[in-house]
């Protein structure tokens, strides 16, 4: 697996601290928001020319970490 830690960052002085692509201002949860509406990896290469395969990889790598140990109780209707 990817580690997400070489592609990612939070500083506070950027993006309020949210995760972002290293040396860019595009948060992780703008690229998995796209991901979740059907875009591909290649149309956010196109549409962010600044970032990597590696980094989109990152930002799923990120998001399975961040998950791993969440417990989700449904509720039922």
């Amino acid at each position: 697996m990817i580690d997400w830690k070489l592609h990612l960052e939070s500083n506070p002085s950027i993006m309020y601290g949210k995760p972002v692509i290293k040396n860019t201002r595009i948060p992780a949860d703008l690229i998995l928001g796209k991901l979740s509406e059907g875009e591909s990896i290649d149309d956010l290469l196109e549409a962010y020319p600044r970032i990597t395969r590696g980094d989109i990889l990152a930002v799923l790598a990120f998001a399975a970490d961040s998950i791993k140990n969440e417990i989700v109780h449904s509720i039922a209707s």
